[in-house]
Formats: C-alpha cells, structure tokens, sequence
C-alpha cells in the first residue's frame, strides 16, 4: 500500500465533499499537524485500478475547495 498527503486549507470539509462523491479520505488536522497545516491522507493499494484512480482524481477536482 501507498500512500500521499494533499495540502488543503479545511481538511475536514474536503473529506467530508470527497464522502459524497463516494471517495474515503482522512483528514489530519491541528493538533495532528501544525495549525493551519490541514492535509488530506490518501492511500492506494494493487487492489485499486486506474479507473478508481482517476474517479478519485475527478472527484479531487470536483471537491476543491474556493
């Protein structure tokens, strides 16, 4: 399994857009990393095709947050 960190302003918010677009992501927010350090945790596995991928990539699109 893989995993990257996406940078974000409001971590939980945009996990919580990611869920209604059906994508499972975990927020880490203060006092996990510094106060306005927001990230979103991503993990990939073999199991996962490129298909998921770009769902999760559109849906990463999709989420972003203004």
């Amino acid at each position: 399994m893989a995993g990257f960190t996406v940078l974000t302003g409001d971590a939980v918010a945009l996990a919580r857009r990611m869920r209604s677009f059906g994508i499972h992501v975990v927020p880490m927010a203060f006092p996990v990393v510094p106060r306005g350090a927001d990230r979103i945790r991503v993990q990939l596995s073999a199991a996962h095709s490129a298909e998921d991928v770009r769902v999760a990539v559109e849906a990463f699109q999709r989420a972003r947050l203004p």
